[in-house]
């Protein structure tokens, strides 16, 4: 599985940006998020348990309105 860059926070400085990327996956599409690693204990709790393989991240919306746009170009729709 190999990684693309669509784009990172435009609002990031240099070397610390929630950045995300599309994976040439073949038997489904999937996505890798960069972002900030959550820490807060509250919403640690609102979530609930998270199994010891996965974590939780947060990431801005202007990363995810990346995305949108690429899922737009793909279908035609932009």
């Amino acid at each position: 599985m190999r990684a693309h860059f669509l784009g990172k926070d435009p609002e990031s400085q240099i070397d610390n940006s929630p950045t995300l990327f599309a994976t040439d996956r073949e038997d489904r599409v999937t996505y890798i998020a960069q972002g900030w690693k959550v820490t807060d204990p509250q919403v640690l709790a609102d979530v609930g348990p998270v199994p010891d393989h996965e974590t939780l991240i947060e990431i801005p919306e202007d990363v995810l309105k990346m995305y949108a746009l690429r899922y737009a170009q793909e279908k035609g729709l932009s």
